[in-house]
């Protein structure tokens, strides 16, 4: 049996036997009765407010984690080394970095990428500058791109927004004409303008890109089917690299021109582009996600939650939601992405005043990936909202009490 699969009332137990107390001891220094201390220990009576989960922590001289079986605490709020990001963006020279083989850059990169994917963002800020460093010495336009992207995603979570859309319009610049990897740093355009809140803007860089990467393949002599997206009609689309690349990406800059459509209450619009980009992933089968868009059937789903949410049909929003995270394809989802979701649906649950179903979600997320609870400014507001229940539930007082938030 794992820590984790303890239950609290044994930990109890165990950290009350190793501070050498009584169970009549323990009782009289919380100033309670004997009988609440074996119930708690036999797990008769269960602990679900995390203030008293604290008091017990404290007479036993441990921290609520160890009590609660979790993991040692991620630290709360944004992580420093963003001036050195914005610092290494802002240089226009070619920094004088140490000359690195291609292939050792090209791991570099990936690391980078499953650091992010892990919501290792402490960590990921850190290696960032340098990277970028490396990157635009190597003068490799794929990789630079690549490091850009992961830049403005990472920017995204911590709430620098302006600086996030910066770094996406550097991968712009560096994609130049080459189709691909204008479309992947599209998609960081895309992601920087919506948490701008400028939805329109994210869907007029994000729908024509999308019909561009899903051109028509220009075969002499095939009969394509064609298909439309949003006004414009395009052929059967290309894979520009094969094994559903181009497919892939155009795939997942429909899912953010939905998103984005529906941010700016162009509701209709976000589900045909939604039913397009399910189009998209039933015709993928198995290929390498190089470009780590995660798009794929599951993606889709995650995607109609999202929808459904903000075009105020939270009822559907949750319905769909308690499916999806039961599929087997959700749980092979990056720790980041699943966790970004969840804190999504937290705000659906709130919207129809749910908040113990809020609390799961927040709950499950910081089980995910703790730095996407912890460390984003956005979800100091969700978890706010739902702390302010009375009595609160352990888990939200419990995040609460990490991010300095005051009940």
């Amino acid at each position: 049996m794992t820590n984790d699969d303890v239950p609290i009332g044994r930990r109890v137990a165990r950290w009350r036997v190793r501070r050498s107390m009584t169970q009549q001891m323990l009782a009289d220094r919380l100033r309670r009765s004997k009988s609440w201390v074996d119930k708690v220990e036999r797990g008769v009576r269960s602990l679900d407010r995390y203030s008293v989960i604290q008091e017990l922590a404290h007479v036993l001289r441990v921290d609520p984690e160890v009590l609660l079986g979790q993991q040692p605490s991620t630290p709360a709020g944004p992580p420093d080394g963003v001036d050195d990001i914005r610092a290494a963006l802002a240089r226009y020279d070619t920094p004088q970095a140490p000359a690195q083989p291609p292939e050792e850059l090209r791991r570099e990169v990936g690391y980078a990428w499953l650091t992010y994917q892990h919501a290792h963002y402490r960590q990921l800020v850190r290696l960032l500058p340098g990277l970028l460093d490396a990157a635009q010495a190597a003068r490799s336009p794929e990789l630079l791109v690549q490091a850009y992207r992961i830049t403005s995603s990472l920017l995204v979570k911590l709430g620098e927004a302006d600086l996030a859309w910066l770094a996406a319009d550097r991968a712009m610049t560096t994609a130049a004409d080459n189709p691909i990897l204008a479309a992947t740093a599209t998609i960081s355009v895309g992601q920087a303008l919506r948490a701008q809140d400028r939805n329109h803007l994210a869907l007029t860089a994000l729908l024509p890109a999308a019909n561009r990467v899903l051109q028509p393949a220009i075969r002499s002599g095939d009969q394509e089917a064609c298909v439309s997206f949003g006004d414009q009609t395009a052929r059967k689309p290309l894979d520009h690299g094969g094994q559903g690349e181009g497919r892939g990406v155009g795939g997942v800059l429909l899912v953010q021109a939905a998103l984005a459509a529906a941010g700016c209450g162009e509701h209709r619009r976000a589900d045909e582009l939604i039913d397009r980009a399910a189009g998209i992933a039933a015709q993928i089968r198995g290929y390498d996600d190089q470009h780590r868009t995660s798009f794929g059937p599951i993606a889709v789903e995650v995607a109609r939650v999202l929808v459904a949410a903000l075009r105020g049909d939270v009822a559907e929003a949750v319905r769909r939601h308690v499916t999806v995270v039961r599929r087997e394809a959700w749980r092979r989802l990056p720790a980041e992405y699943r966790g970004a979701y969840l804190v999504d649906a937290a705000r659906a649950y709130l919207q129809v005043g749910d908040l113990r179903g809020a609390a799961r979600a927040l709950v499950d997320a910081d089980s995910v990936a703790p730095a996407e609870v912890r460390c984003r400014p956005l979800v100091r507001t969700v978890i706010a909202d739902v702390a302010r229940a009375q009595p609160a539930p352990a888990g939200v007082a419990r995040l609460a009490t990490l991010v300095g938030l005051t009940r």
